[in-house]
């Protein structure tokens, strides 16, 4: 994973990134080949995507729905 760090700029980050897949995701859920598709020119590869849904997945901004497929933007806390 890319965080930024001295040697790797904010912009070359994986949490530049946020923003570009949460905006897809608040417009509607998406499965997860469908949502790469549509980002693919501005990923840096498939490793950066995974990297990218597992931060936000941590996090608790993405779930899967039930089937593991459909991803979906988790708009304010669950709790």
């Amino acid at each position: 994973m890319r965080f930024p760090n001295k040697v790797i700029p904010y912009k070359k980050s994986i949490l530049s990134k946020f923003p570009l897949v949460l905006k897809e995701l608040e417009a509607h859920d998406c499965t997860v080949f469908n949502l790469y598709k549509k980002l693919e020119k501005k990923l840096d590869g498939l490793s950066e995507y995974m990297d990218i849904l597992d931060c936000l997945y941590y996090l608790g901004y993405v779930e899967l729905l039930p089937g593991g497929v459909i991803l979906h933007y988790v708009k304010g806390n669950t709790l």
